[in-house]
């Protein structure tokens, strides 16, 4: 190699002109040198690149042929692979009405437990939006503050413990039938667990929160009761049976009656009654109303 260019400097330097070369001192003599040197090692790296890739070329296009021809030769039940079913990507957008009715049903769940276990007060939206792991604004979509919040609550809870066909109650036998059947009824719905846990949170809340008692003086379940006890007032006092200047106010006590003293004893102040107490409270109470509503005949 130091020979090859050894011998290419002096045929360059050859053609220098004795002038020019009496200029040229060692030191330029030493970086021409050094010059020519790696011009001539970046040739010799790319004619070694190139013979390279020359050979290997034909080594390639042979193993590629036998890629081939060995691929050709696998059954087609080996070769092909059953296709991946695609799924329907996800899209954004609103919420089917399911989805939306399902997650009403969670948020109301949320609050449910959070107002009757911790109260109205304590109970904010961003804990029923954490624990409904949901947005302040899904929220607001929903509901405009927790007042309306609370109505919901109230309205579920009123609407579970009603029974499915209480159209029924007022069918059929004497009043004192009916209004046994009713009381019984009314008697079960305020006793249960979520009645007596909503009632408390009324009472012990209603000073500082005025809209609590008008969400439940607003719950038509109350007011359809006292309406259809009042139809029935009036029929019996058409028929002369009775004697009422104001059956919807004789409904509403009734409905008083009824449950005023066995809910009391249910929140504590007094000891809860049996279930065979309960059934002896409906009819002696019935029977009281009616006797006090009868015709006195002399």
């Amino acid at each position: 190699m130091r020979s090859r260019l050894s011998l290419i400097t002096l045929h360059r330097l050859n053609h220098i002109t004795h002038h020019r070369l009496s200029l040229i001192t060692p030191r330029h003599l030493k970086l021409i040198m050094l010059r020519r040197r790696l011009r001539v090692t970046t040739l010799l790296r790319r004619r070694q690149d190139i013979t390279h890739h020359r050979r290997a070329t034909p080594m390639r296009r042979d193993i590629h042929r036998a890629i081939t021809v060995r691929a050709e030769n696998v059954p087609t039940a080996v070769k092909s692979r059953p296709r991946r079913k695609r799924t329907a990507p996800r899209r954004g957008g609103r919420p089917s009405s399911a989805d939306a009715a399902r997650l009403s049903e969670t948020i109301l769940d949320v609050a449910t437990d959070l107002i009757l276990t911790e109260g109205y007060g304590v109970t904010s939206i961003e804990a029923v939006a954490r624990r409904a792991h949901i947005s302040k604004r899904t929220f607001y979509s929903r509901y405009k503050d927790k007042a309306e919040l609370f109505a919901a609550v109230v309205h579920r809870v009123v609407e579970r413990l009603r029974p499915q066909d209480d159209a029924s109650l007022f069918e059929g036998g004497t009043i004192e039938e009916i209004l046994t059947r009713s009381a019984q009824v009314i008697l079960r719905a305020a006793l249960s667990s979520q009645a007596l846990a909503l009632y408390r949170v009324i009472l012990a809340e209603a000073m500082r929160f005025p809209e609590l008692a008008k969400v439940v003086s607003e719950q038509r379940g109350r007011n359809e009761a006292i309406t259809r006890i009042a139809a029935l007032l009036e029929s019996e006092a058409h028929a002369g049976h009775i004697v009422l200047d104001n059956t919807s106010f004789a409904a509403a006590q009734f409905l008083q009656m009824v449950v005023s003293l066995p809910q009391r004893r249910s929140l504590g102040l007094g000891t809860p009654m049996t279930p065979p107490e309960l059934e002896k409270w409906a009819r002696d109470t019935v029977s009281l109303f009616l006797n006090g509503c009868r015709v006195r005949r002399n």
